[in-house]
């Protein structure tokens, strides 16, 4: 087997991504990657400066992207976002459901705006999204659409209520989408990140030593993920090596979802 062959098989060349998210964290990690392996990117966030400076980073390295800002707790700006990078790209092979937020609390202190913004954010942009990008990707004869789910669709975790429920959510209605538009070549799958390391987790876990210290204590590999380590499960789901997944998840947790030991 040629390495060329193998090139192909994970090569994102002449390949467009919208990516939500991609300010920071996780979203900018797999744009970066995603332009590395030939895609240009549509860089969504809320933050300017930010989605700039992603940007900036892949342009630095030869690469082609776009800022593409919108607020994902509205509905009609996730179907703009949708248009807007339509326009831009030429037309849309890959989406990322990236973008995701949480609020810490106990199931009794979680106001109506928590719930509706956490599942706003982290559930129905998604849903608007992959709905709006669908007739594109069909016209075009496919595509690859990736949802950012969590080891919270599946395991309880105390304080995360809202977030586990959109998460877990949001991993059923992949296999739905996975269903549904497996006829037009669109391949829909999980990528089901661990423990890790991003602005969003660092001050609320593990600069918190009581809970990273029992998070260490069942993560197999014994140490926090790091966003780089979800860049080869995802090439794979954006990539033509994917062609016949859909419907999956793939949990990128050091083990943790294995289980552990005594």
């Amino acid at each position: 087997m040629s390495n060329s062959f193998l090139e192909r098989l994970f090569s994102l060349q002449g390949k467009t991504a919208l990516i939500t998210g991609a300010s920071s964290g996780i979203g900018r990690a797999v744009a970066v990657a995603f332009a590395q392996a030939g895609a240009v990117i549509g860089v969504h966030g809320r933050d300017e400066a930010r989605m700039a400076e992603t940007c900036a980073t892949i342009r630095d390295a030869g690469g082609q992207a776009v800022a593409l800002p919108a607020d994902l707790r509205n509905a009609a700006d996730a179907r703009t976002l949708a248009e807007q990078a339509h326009v831009q790209l030429g037309r849309i092979d890959i989406l990322v459901n990236n973008a995701g937020m949480n609020r810490r609390k106990p199931i009794v202190e979680v106001s109506d705006d928590d719930y509706a913004t956490i599942m706003d954010v982290n559930l129905r942009s998604a849903f608007m999204l992959s709905k709006a990008v669908h007739p594109y990707m069909k016209e075009q004869g496919g595509g690859k659409i990736i949802n950012v789910a969590s080891m919270t669709s599946t395991w309880g975790l105390g304080q995360v209520s809202v977030y586990g429920m959109s998460k877990s959510a949001l991993a059923q209605v992949t296999k739905v989408m996975a269903v549904e538009w497996a006829p037009d070549n669109i391949q829909v799958n999980n990528l089901v990140p661990g423990f890790i390391r991003t602005p969003l987790t660092e001050a609320g876990l593990w600069q918190d030593e009581q809970r990273s210290a029992w998070l260490m204590q069942r993560i197999p590999a014994d140490r926090p993920g790091e966003v780089d380590d979800l860049i080869g499960a995802a090439l794979l789901m954006a990539s033509p090596a994917s062609a016949y997944m859909t419907g999956a998840s793939i949990a990128v947790d050091g083990g943790f979802l294995a289980g552990g030991s005594w």
